[in-house]
């Protein structure tokens, strides 16, 4: 082993134990509660309650009863949505290990990524869910905020997250 080698660790050793798991935490902080806010706000401003939205995310994993369940199923929903952030950001930080264009070009991934989370979260999970088939388009407002939350709250943030780290 040479001894250049030997004075730069490589990225995977950067990025393992408590490292990732500080980038890990703050990409949950952080992504997770941009787009959770943005969620509540938005469809807040369209007459959604608060638990009603967190109630509907339960209702993704146990059907529809839980629309109409109480604080309990508010707080379910809010979990599920924390365990979806913490998978898409551990995938995006593993890969970032590996492929370093992931970092250098950290705002174009981030919002390619972004945009991968869309069409996986709405054309793969969303129609495993409990929710019956929707039936209809969604309108514009919604489309869009969905896609700019996902690019702006989600993807840029983790990748910003995971080039922070990975650069230090």
């Amino acid at each position: 082993m040479s001894a250049g080698s030997a004075a730069t660790p490589s990225t995977i050793a950067r990025m393992t134990g408590r490292r990732f798991a500080q980038a890990l935490a703050l990409c949950l902080l952080i992504a997770g509660t941009l787009d959770i806010s943005d969620a509540l706000i938005f469809y807040g401003l369209h007459g959604v309650p608060a638990l009603g939205l967190l109630r509907f995310i339960a209702a993704c994993l146990v059907g529809v009863s839980a629309l109409h369940d109480g604080l309990a199923m508010a707080a379910l929903g809010l979990a599920i949505h924390y365990t979806i952030t913490f998978f898409w950001s551990a995938l995006f930080l593993l890969a970032a290990t590996r492929i370093s264009f992931l970092t250098r070009r950290a705002i174009l991934s981030g919002l390619l990524y972004g945009g991968f989370i869309y069409i996986v979260m709405n054309f793969v999970v969303l129609p495993l869910t409990r929710l019956p088939p929707r039936t209809h388009h969604l309108p514009a407002a919604v489309l869009i905020n969905g896609v700019l939350a996902l690019l702006l709250c989600m993807g840029l943030p983790i990748a910003l997250i995971a080039r922070h780290f990975l650069s230090e």
